[in-house]
């Protein structure tokens, strides 16, 4: 009598570590340097296949009123109705749809990101996941470093301010840096 292998399945899940993971951004400011800011508060999850990283899905939630930039006045506008419009959008969302490997260490993740009610395409560059390491605690964590570029417009952030020498105050262009943290749940 012969028994047939079953194949094991290699996808775990990871909560994201807030204490560990920030949101990034930055903007061009005038036109002429970059205001970089972050968002406090991410949670997220990672259903991680590690026979097959294109199998893998991600999701993240940022709430929008933890925006920090250094400046009590500018997050007090970024907050409001003319950028987040955080009581009617509290959350920002990124959930992939697809997992592609770039080269070694490298991936493309293509998602739905919606921020103000809006949702696109993107696709992150991801370095990582980083080989599962033991913190001193006897948990097991992964990194990921995930980059991507939006237009601002195209999620309805549209306020700007002309410049009285020309040109605008705030930049279309927003590049957004997630470094992230998971705990193997």
């Amino acid at each position: 009598m012969s028994t047939l292998a079953t194949p094991q399945i290699a996808t775990t899940t990871w909560n994201i570590d807030p204490a560990h993971s920030v949101a990034e951004f930055k903007v061009k400011h005038m036109m002429i340097s970059n205001v970089k800011g972050q968002f406090a508060k991410v949670t997220g999850v990672l259903n991680l296949d590690e026979s097959e990283l294109a199998k893998s899905h991600a999701e993240a939630v940022i709430e929008a009123a933890s925006i920090e930039t250094r400046d009590a006045q500018r997050d007090a506008h970024l907050r409001s109705a003319d950028f987040f419009h955080v009581e009617k959008f509290p959350t920002l969302s990124f959930k992939s749809t697809s997992v592609r490997l770039v080269r070694d260490g490298e991936l493309a993740v293509e998602g739905d990101l919606t921020i103000r009610g809006v949702t696109r395409k993107v696709v992150f560059s991801v370095e990582g996941p980083t080989p599962p390491t033991k913190d001193p605690w006897g948990n097991t964590r992964v990194a990921v470093s995930a980059t991507t570029k939006i237009n601002r417009k195209d999620f309805g952030l549209t306020w700007n301010a002309a410049l009285e020498t020309g040109g605008i105050l705030v930049g279309d262009e927003v590049t957004i840096t997630l470094d992230v943290e998971f705990v193997k749940a």
